[in-house]
C-alpha cells in the first residue's frame, strides 16, 4: 500500500529530485533508469518531456519503492491525467490550488511552486508538502535565508541552478532538498554511456551526505 509519510522520507533521505527533461521518450526512460540505479529515489517528469505519462506508467509499473512524479501541473485535468498513470508525486511551476486538491484527495506528495512570501504562505495554506522555489537561480541561496528569517517553518526546495559546486550554499541556507537537472541528466551526452549517469547520481548523493 503506498504511505505518503514513506515517500516524503525517501526524499528526506536522498535529499534531492531529478528533474528529467529530454526532447525523447526513450532517453528519458533510460535516463530515470540510469538515475534510480545510481541512488536517486524521487524523479520528475515535465508535461513537455514527450510521452511522459507513458514514462511514468511503465517505471511505476516496474519500481514499487520510487517517487515517480509529474511536473508542470497546471490544474485539475492535468493532475488527474498524471494521477491516473500512475504518478505519486505533483509538481507545479506556479501556485496551483486546484492541482493541490486533488493531489491531496490521492495522497500524492505536493511540490507547489511559489517565489514570494505570499506566495509561499498561501501554497502552505493550502497544504502542499513542499515549496518549490523556482526559478531559484535568479536569487540564490541567501533568499531562502531570508525567506527563513519570518517563516522558518517554509520546507524550500531550491529548482534551478543547483550543482554540486553550490548545493552545500542551498542546505546551509535553509533548503530541505534540491531539485538536480543537467548536471546528472546530460552526464551521458558526450558518448551515449548511461552509466556516467549512474556515476553523476551516486555523487550528487554522496556530495548531499557529505554536507549534512
Amino acid at each position: 500500500m503506498w504511505k505518503k509519510a514513506a515517500a516524503l522520507q525517501m526524499i528526506s533521505d536522498t535529499g534531492m529530485m531529478v528533474i528529467i527533461r529530454t526532447d525523447e521518450e526513450e532517453e528519458a526512460y533510460l535516463i530515470a533508469k540510469a538515475v534510480i540505479e545510481g541512488g536517486a529515489r524521487a524523479l520528475e517528469f515535465p508535461y513537455a518531456v514527450p510521452g511522459a505519462l507513458r514514462i511514468v506508467q511503465r517505471l511505476t509499473h516496474e519500481y514499487s519503492n520510487i517517487l515517480i512524479g509529474v511536473g508542470t501541473v497546471l490544474d485539475s485535468e492535468h493532475a488527474a491525467a498524471a494521477l491516473l498513470a500512475g504518478a505519486n508525486m505533483l509538481v507545479s511551476s506556479s501556485f496551483s490550488p486546484s492541482m493541490l486538491k486533488m493531489a491531496h484527495q490521492y495522497q500524492a506528495v505536493t511540490v507547489c511552486g511559489a517565489m514570494s512570501p505570499t506566495e509561499i504562505d498561501a501554497a502552505m495554506a493550502v497544504g502542499t508538502d513542499m515549496v518549490k522555489l523556482f526559478p531559484a537561480d535568479f536569487f540564490g541561496p541567501q533568499y531562502i535565508k531570508t525567506v527563513h528569517a519570518p517563516m522558518p517553518y517554509a520546507p524550500i526546495v531550491p529548482f534551478g541552478g543547483v550543482t554540486i559546486e553550490n548545493v552545500g550554499e542551498w542546505f546551509a541556507a535553509g533548503a530541505v532538498a534540491v531539485g538536480v537537472g543537467s548536471y546528472i541528466t546530460k552526464a551521458h551526452k558526450k558518448d551515449g554511456n548511461y552509466d556516467h549517469v549512474v556515476e553523476a547520481t551516486s555523487k550528487f548523493i554522496k556530495r548531499i551526505k557529505d554536507i549534512r
